[in-house]
């Protein structure tokens, strides 16, 4: 009796022991949109992979944001509902639920890649302990999309062109430097930017020359302004729930995975737009992408100096009063990371 008890008991114990062992977390994962096609096409592959490149025991459903229905200015509060466990979420348009978080890639602030990843990198800790505290969620990747620039369907010739213009924007601090402007801003996401300017709801867009080109945003406009004012910031971040039920080796293993997606995003951003951009414009030098024929508009010194002088005159006290009244600390700390990698002081 007492062996046939024994051997209940282990048996027992085995079967629980396999229960566990064969235990696999699901993850519900709303992706880019999929008009970025490259974007989609990086992020698909590696979610797909991510089991066997991980080695943690995961079964991803992915769908781009856009197939799924997610509107881009929800994404956070979705996120803390636990409606997905992972999203891709454009930060500029999520950050009216919490203006701290478009300090990681304010207009004019940054405008080339090199200086941008200081900034982010810079702002990235203080970034996730604020979406932990505030939306239950954990950064798992921030990159940009690229060096935003203007596509329009009318002429233009320099910055004091947009005067009386209808711009798409998705960020406070985007719409804040085209009233600066003159321009009007038309707060829209990148799914809707494509039929807006058919329509003429919209004159011009801002986005990256890659996003634009796989959009097929030059079939609707005629000029391309290649100043950067942005980058165009976006991240993974994965509900904190769903986080805390793996393991601490099961997160490190994931951590690793995810900055592999990462690299992989900032390589996209910083080696294909240069190609992207002269696609847009007909080049011969054009190899990688979709050829259209737009009209380059050259970048003239008194622009860049314009963009900079927004961003210290109206952008960043604009942020400034918007986000210290819901973190009177918020400036300080942007001054202290974000701002001291730019070489910039909110006064």
């Amino acid at each position: 009796m007492r062996k046939l008890i024994t051997s209940t008991l282990l048996s027992a114990a085995l079967i629980a022991t396999a229960g566990v062992a064969a235990a696999q977390t699901d993850l519900r994962v709303a992706g880019n949109f999929s008009q970025n096609k490259k974007h989609i096409a990086i992020e698909q592959a590696f979610f797909e992979n991510l089991k066997d490149e991980s080695g943690v025991d995961v079964a991803v459903n992915y769908n781009p944001m856009d197939v799924v229905g997610v509107k881009a200015p929800d994404a956070l509060r979705m996120l803390r509902s636990g409606a997905f466990d992972i999203m891709s979420v454009q930060i500029g348009m999520a950050s009216r639920d919490d203006p701290f978080f478009e300090g990681v890639d304010l207009i004019g602030v940054a405008t080339d890649m090199t200086k941008l990843r200081e900034v982010v990198d810079a702002y990235r800790d203080v970034f996730d302990k604020r979406l932990q505290e505030k939306f239950n969620a954990k950064v798992l990747t921030i990159w940009p999309f690229g060096p935003q620039v203007f596509y329009c369907n009318a002429e233009i010739e320099s910055l004091a062109d947009l005067n009386g213009l209808k711009i798409r924007s998705f960020t406070p601090s985007m719409s804040a430097m085209l009233e600066a402007l003159g321009a009007t801003p038309v707060t829209l996401q990148f799914s809707e930017v494509y039929p807006a300017l058919q329509r003429g709801v919209a004159s011009c867009g801002v986005t990256s020359p890659t996003s634009g080109n796989t959009g097929n945003w030059p079939e609707v406009t005629t000029h391309q302004l290649p100043l950067s004012v942005s980058g165009g910031v976006q991240g993974h971040f994965i509900n904190l729930d769903t986080w805390n039920s793996f393991s601490d080796e099961q997160k490190a293993e994931l951590e690793t995975a995810f900055k592999g997606l990462e690299t992989s995003l900032w390589d996209l951003a910083i080696n294909t737009n240069g190609d992207a951009l002269d696609c847009n414009v007909g080049a011969d030098s054009c190899t990688d992408h979709k050829k259209f024929g737009m009209k380059l508009v050259e970048i003239n010194d008194a622009d860049v100096a314009k963009i900079k002088e927004i961003a210290q005159t109206v952008v960043l006290p604009m942020w400034k009063d918007t986000c210290n009244a819901v973190d009177p600390n918020c400036s300080a700390t942007w001054n202290e990371t974000a701002g001291k990698a730019a070489g910039l002081t909110i006064e």
